[in-house]
């Protein structure tokens, strides 16, 4: 199928590339079809692009990718609602305020995106670590890998 993006024009999307959110996301409750596309090659950033709405999209990042010692629990509610059987069926995902210059952005690090690749159902979940800030400087202490 065939999506009109934010950042990406028109782009062709196969059926199992949908992410989906039963219940959408915090502040979108009726977005619940998403698609993730690499926002440059060998990159940990991407676009969490809406099906339905073309000019509704995120930057993401992997936040390990940022932040090595980035840590959580999935509560059992999320786990069952995700259907996950191991820690290798999860993906996580923070959602990027993007600054110019690049340098000054920062992570919602309290509310991570969390995706089983398995059945690539989704949820954004709200921490409850007074370490994390939905604002957190992206670049405040760069992971060693």
């Amino acid at each position: 199928m065939y999506i009109q993006t934010k950042y990406h024009g028109e782009v062709e999307i196969l059926e199992n590339d949908i992410v989906t959110f039963e219940k959408g996301i915090p502040g979108f409750p009726d977005e619940k079809k998403f698609t993730l596309l690499p926002l440059h090659d060998k990159t940990s950033v991407s676009i969490m692009q809406s099906l339905e709405t073309a000019r509704l999209a995120f930057v993401i990042a992997d936040p390990y990718s940022f932040f090595d010692k980035y840590e959580f629990t999935l509560d059992e509610n999320t786990v069952e609602q995700l259907e996950i059987k191991s820690d290798a069926d999860v993906s996580a995902f923070v959602i990027l305020t993007v600054r110019d210059p690049f340098e000054k952005s920062t992570a919602n690090l309290q509310a991570p995106i969390i995706v089983n690749i398995k059945t690539y159902a989704a949820k954004q979940v709200i921490l409850n670590n007074e370490n994390y800030q939905t604002k957190h400087p992206l670049f405040g202490q760069l992971a060693k890998r």
